[in-house]
């Protein structure tokens, strides 16, 4: 463990939640991710510990007011590229900011981890360091996406381009248990994203999770399309690492191109100009709700500690309200409510590798 910069601490109490930040991770690196904790510590009673190269660390807390704030780094010689295998970055870069942020949670030294950079050496570190919850063979990457109504849970979006009918089940169960511990849903709905809504519809692992969960006591209300997730009709939607990641960053270059088109047709003309003045306030609003620098990170659900992933391209904005998620979950003993309630869940394990084929349940 590399050491820290115990004169880097400012006074803050201690019940405060204490969250690793992978400084290094991102496009971007220190210059976008210390400022980003920087603001999420000022914003709310957050202890930061900074885990990277301290001399780019450090410069960038010269560079922004860190008064008052409980700050500490932790040097770290190696940086996991995006060039690596996940597995390597554990097994051989040790000495590496990823590496040694996920070990200080699982040895006690923080609450949670936020990281911005390689998603599958994230996803490594999870599974290798922090371990995975009782029953669950692969840790999921969730989403919280607005919609017309209430957020949903989009999952898995990243983590997992291969998944089974048994882990599209398993991912359901998780997304029910975030669900129900930290966004507060009695009894959350949850669809199957497919090419249709009938129930022959989609691909074969597809078709036999949507068995699985027809018979199991989640609230499944069958398949949903694309077109239908940000109607809000349902809490929870499910697929597959590869599908969940395109369908998240189509979402986001929609809103992006949405937001550009109206300011220009807002600002083509006088009476638009007028117009836009005068609804400013709903605007602001709009453009708050489709932007998804608002919603921070993803959490990986299956853990047995909270590690939030962010996008490699994550702005400070970003990178403080993915800090601030971590906060508020360690706060709220998320981790703990979740493995509570999957314990409470026997569909957890009732399909797993191998148990697939029987999964007409009642």
């Amino acid at each position: 463990m590399a050491n820290s910069d115990s004169g880097a601490m400012h006074g803050a109490a201690l019940s405060a939640p204490r969250i690793a930040v992978d400084a290094m991770g991102g496009d971007f690196g220190p210059s976008v991710v210390v400022p980003g904790a920087v603001e999420a510590a000022r914003a709310r009673n957050i202890r930061l510990v900074l885990v990277g190269d301290s001399a780019r660390i450090g410069a960038e807390l010269d560079a922004i007011d860190a008064s008052g704030l409980a700050v500490e780094v932790v040097h770290t010689s190696q940086v996991a590229e995006m060039t690596d295998k996940p597995t390597d970055v554990v097994r051989r870069k040790k000495d590496s900011s990823i590496v040694v942020a996920n070990r200080l949670v699982k040895d006690g030294g923080a609450d949670g981890v936020v990281s911005a950079g390689h998603t599958g050496a994230t996803l490594a570190c999870g599974v290798f360091i922090l371990g995975r919850q009782p029953g669950v063979d692969r840790p999921a990457l969730a989403s919280i996406m607005p919609t017309e109504k209430l957020p949903i849970i989009l999952a898995d979006v990243g983590a997992n381009l291969d998944a089974k009918a048994f882990n599209l089940f398993q991912f359901a169960v998780m997304a029910d248990a975030l669900a129900r511990s930290v966004l507060g849903y009695e009894r959350p709905r949850i669809g199957l994203l497919s090419i249709g809504e009938e129930e022959g519809k989609g691909t074969r692992e597809v078709l036999e999770a949507y068995q699985m969960l027809r018979g199991s006591s989640l609230n499944f209300v069958g398949n949903v399309e694309g077109r239908d997730i940000f109607k809000g009709d349902t809490d929870i939607v499910i697929c597959d690492g590869f599908v969940g990641n395109v369908c998240l960053k189509l979402s986001e270059g929609l809103a992006g191109s949405m937001a550009r088109l109206l300011k220009r047709e807002l600002t083509s003309g006088l009476l638009s100009k007028v117009g836009t003045m005068l609804s400013m306030g709903a605007l602001r609003r709009f453009r708050q709700v489709i932007d998804y620098a608002e919603y921070g990170g993803a959490p990986l659900l299956g853990l047995t500690h909270i590690s939030i992933v962010c996008h490699g391209s994550s702005n400070a904005k970003a990178i403080k309200n993915a800090v601030i998620m971590a906060a508020d979950y360690a706060a709220g003993n998320a981790t703990e409510a979740i493995a509570s309630t999957l314990s409470r869940n026997s569909d957890l394990t009732r399909f797993t590798r191998g148990k697939a084929a029987n999964c007409n349940g009642a």
